[in-house]
């Protein structure tokens, strides 16, 4: 039921978009800047060590560090929207991220990847809800249509700790909880709003408030109502990421760069650029974070996940990356045929509970409309 409400809200947010900025975007002109690569060897964050130089902070932001929960991001009135970037790029591959999402009606939690031709893949929690999480995507920041939300249910994502994988090949993306795929988006060649998300991405977490009193009505409806800022702070905690990078080792050197060759925006027209650096790169590619005082520590059950590793083979691209779940090995799992308006998306056969719906289930990128101006520059400035 509580799916089928947001559904129907969330097609009534028109002001609602993917995102919808870039600083230079590679399908319009031809001088943007090359992204950088993250490269061939996995990255591990633990913020539970502290700060990590993987990612900058955009202006505004300042997190704290517990040696439990990890990275804290707090808010504490409606204008604040603790977002971080990684400074570096991935072009294909999976990122895990072991995170708790902050409570409250109408504040959100994100885990994005975006690329700067406006790609999108997306998790989202939104504070008022304990039962499930939203996945989206968007290719080259089309909203003309928004049919591409889907809701996987979750046990309790605000009181406790689950890891989120993003899982993306050429062929196919995997959204996945806990080792488990929840929700798959197969490469068909469809283009325009249903598009296959394939260009190089960052990778943005944040929390935000989208029932803030100045947002558009739609958005409020969507993340449940206006938030009550007599029960703030509202925290989220990011406690570990795992990140491959897999075309970061492609070829016989170590890459560095992802060059767009022509406006297309299509992944076979994107070259993997090889200056001959080491692997491994500069210190953004440490396993360990710099040590920070612990703040004071809210009641909470610590993570027990852990890392076992596995193989994944692109045969398309002809390349192979080892990746680390924090659960289990992931495979993907039959699928039962499509289930969404899409002709592109399948819904995996799993244990887990899964509602796939047609409406828009609007992001971080996309709603920054939501934020006050410092927030929005700021994250920007990403």
């Amino acid at each position: 039921m509580l799916s089928k409400i947001f559904t129907t809200v969330a097609l009534a947010a028109s002001l609602v978009s993917a995102q919808t900025f870039t600083d230079c975007d590679p399908t319009k002109r031809d001088d943007c800047p090359n992204p950088k690569a993250v490269g061939s060897k996995p990255v591990d964050i633990d913020f539970r060590q502290g700060a990590n130089s993987f990612f900058k902070l955009a202006d505004g932001t300042s997190l704290k560090y517990d040696n439990e929960l990890g990275a804290v991001f707090s808010i504490s009135k409606e204008t604040e929207a603790p977002t971080i970037s990684s400074k570096k790029y991935i072009f294909f591959g999976q990122v895990d991220v072991t995170v708790r999402a902050a409570r409250g009606v109408g504040v959100v939690t994100s885990f994005v990847l975006q690329s700067d031709d406006l790609d999108e893949i997306d998790w989202e929690w939104l504070g008022g809800d304990a039962t499930q999480v939203q996945t989206n995507y968007f290719s080259k920041g089309c909203t003309e249509t928004y049919d591409r939300g889907g809701f996987s249910g979750v046990a309790d994502p605000i009181n406790q700790f689950h890891t989120y994988t993003i899982k993306w090949t050429p062929e196919q993306l995997d959204w996945i909880i806990d080792g488990t795929v929840v929700r798959t988006l197969k490469n068909t060649g469809v283009e325009g709003c249903a598009g296959y998300p394939q260009s190089p991405m960052q990778i943005k977490l944040g929390t935000w408030v989208a029932g803030r009193s100045d947002a558009p009505q739609g958005t409020i409806d969507w993340a449940g109502g206006r938030t009550d800022f007599k029960d703030a702070p509202f925290e989220g905690y990011y406690q570990s990421l795992h990140i491959e990078d897999y075309m970061g080792g492609r070829g016989a050197k170590e890459a560095t760069e992802y060059h767009y060759t022509d406006r297309s925006g299509k992944w076979q027209s994107i070259k993997v650029v090889n200056n001959g650096e080491d692997a491994g790169g500069d210190d953004d590619t440490t396993t360990t974070s710099k040590k920070t005082s612990s703040t004071a520590k809210p009641t909470s059950t610590k993570s027990t996940s852990s890392h076992t590793a596995s193989r994944t083979t692109l045969t398309t691209v002809s390349s192979s990356a080892s990746r680390t779940s924090h659960s289990s090995t992931v495979t993907p799992s039959s699928t039962s045929g499509p289930t969404s308006t899409t002709n592109n998306e399948v819904d995996s056969t799993t244990s887990a509970s899964t509602s796939l719906s047609t409406g828009a289930a609007p992001t971080m990128a996309g709603n920054m409309a939501a934020m006050g101006a410092a927030a929005l520059l700021g994250f920007l400035a990403l």
